[in-house]
C-alpha cells in the first residue's frame, strides 16, 4: 500500500481522553500507540497525531540496559513520566507500574497515585483474574486502568522466557475469560501481547473495552510499539516489531508512517503477526 505523509493536520487538535477511545472502538477506526520515555520524543508523538503514549517498565532495557523489566524502580518510572507529561498535553499518558508495586490492592493504590501524580492519566498493570479486586478499586477512586495479557514482561521468569501465550486451547479459554473480568472489573484499555492473532480478534470482540495490540494480530483496536523498535535501534528486533526508519529517512517522518500505517491497516502485516 503506498505511503502518503500526513500534514500538519494530523496533529491532535485537543486532549485524548478514555471516551475518545471508545468512540474510536464504536466507530470502528484504529488508535495508535507508542511506548516513549522522554520530553522530546513525547512532543513528536503529539504533532504526529499518536493518541496515546506508554511511559512503559521496557525502559529497562531500552533506556536503562537491563535484560529484562523486572529490575525497573517507581523512582524510574517517576522519572520518565515527568518528562513524557512536560513534552505532551494532547496524547493521554499512561504509566507503567513496576515489578512488585501492586501485589496487594493497598500497595497498587499508592503507588498507582504516585503514577497518577507525576502526570500519568492511567495506570498499567499486569496480570490475570487475581487483579480483578484491584481494578475495582482503582476504578472506584477514580485512577483509570490498563489492563495487560499474554506475554507479560514482569513475569518472563515464570514463562521461562519471552514466549508467546494463548496457543493451546486451554490458554486462550484463560486468556479470554480474564480480559472479560478485568473489563468487568473496570478496567478501561486491554493491552495483549504476543497472542494469536485469533484469540486477539475473540477478545477484541468479546469485550466492550478498546485493545491494544503488540504482536496480537491486526484485529484489535489499535497497536502499540516501542520507540526504539519504530527507530530501528533495537539489536534483535522482535517479530511483531518493524523499523519504520529505512523507509523515511528521518526520525519524524517514520513516526508519521507508523501512524499512516496502523490507521490505513498496512500494519502489522503477515510478518509480525502469531498464528
Amino acid at each position: 500500500m503506498p505511503y502518503s505523509s500526513p500534514g500538519p493536520e494530523a496533529a491532535l487538535s485537543k486532549p485524548v481522553t478514555i471516551n475518545t477511545l471508545r468512540k474510536y472502538k464504536d466507530s470502528g477506526e484504529k488508535f495508535v500507540v507508542i511506548a516513549l520515555y522522554d520530553a522530546h520524543m513525547a512532543a513528536m508523538a503529539q504533532r504526529c497525531g499518536v493518541e496515546a503514549v506508554l511511559i512503559g517498565d521496557s525502559l529497562g532495557m531500552t533506556v536503562l540496559g537491563y535484560d529484562s523489566t523486572v529490575p525497573v524502580t517507581m523512582e524510574h518510572m517517576i522519572y520518565h513520566i515527568e518528562a513524557v507529561a512536560r513534552g505532551n498535553n494532547k496524547s493521554l499518558i499512561i504509566g507503567d507500574l513496576p515489578f512488585m508495586t501492586y501485589a496487594t490492592p493497598e500497595d497498587a493504590l499508592r503507588n498507582a497515585t504516585r503514577i497518577m501524580q507525576a502526570g500519568a492519566q492511567m495506570v498499567k498493570l499486569e496480570g490475570g483474574e487475581w487483579l480483578a479486586g484491584t481494578v475495582t478499586m482503582l476504578a472506584e477512586r477514580g485512577i483509570p486502568v490498563c489492563a495487560h495479557l499474554g506475554l507479560t514482561p514482569q513475569s518472563v521468569n515464570k514463562f521461562g522466557g519471552f514466549r508467546v501465550q494463548g496457543r493451546t486451547p486451554e490458554q486462550a479459554d484463560t486468556i479470554l475469560a480474564d480480559a472479560r473480568r478485568l473489563a468487568d472489573a473496570g478496567a478501561d484499555l486491554l493491552v495483549l501481547e504476543c497472542v494469536p492473532a485469533e484469540l486477539a480478534q475473540r477478545i477484541t470482540q468479546a469485550i466492550n473495552i478498546p485493545t491494544i495490540g503488540i504482536g496480537a494480530g491486526t484485529d484489535t483496536d489499535a497497536q502499540v510499539l516501542v520507540i526504539n523498535d519504530i527507530l530501528g535501534l533495537t539489536e534483535h528486533p522482535p517479530k511483531f516489531s518493524k523499523n519504520f526508519l529505512t523507509e523515511t529517512g528521518d526520525i519524524p517522518g517514520a513516526m508519521k508512517k507508523y501512524v499512516a500505517d496502523v490507521k490505513n491497516g498496512a500494519f502489522p502485516g503477515p510478518d509480525n503477526i502469531f498464528e
